[in-house]
């Protein structure tokens, strides 16, 4: 006989496996468009492309060139000759959605 605090951790299990199973595909469709993302060159051209896109962004590319460091590369210490640098601009955007449950934007 199965008691009912039995089938409680069954439940649960189960929906606990789902949320999971559901948010791992959900985040594995985003890495296989960042994967399939086109590669760009960083040159001259690359304004006038991002202009004339929609929305005037590009979403999920990759950029290719040669990025300056504004004062020092920062080194690895785990990989000799690995150097990279710190991106300074951050682009943050912010939506307002209403929370009903919370009743607030």
């Amino acid at each position: 006989p199965i008691t009912p605090g039995e089938l409680l951790c069954l439940g649960s299990s189960l929906a606990f496996s789902g949320l999971f199973y559901y948010l791992y595909r959900r985040k594995a469709r985003v890495v296989a468009r960042i994967q399939e993302a086109p590669k760009l060159q960083v040159d001259d051209n690359l304004p006038a492309l991002v202009s004339a896109a929609e929305g005037r962004c590009l979403p999920y590319v990759a950029l290719e060139g040669i990025v300056l460091p504004a004062q020092a590369a920062l080194t690895s210490h785990y990989h000799e000759g690995l150097q990279g640098v710190i991106q300074k601009l951050l682009l943050k955007e912010h939506r307002l959605i209403w929370n009903s449950l919370a009743r607030s934007w």
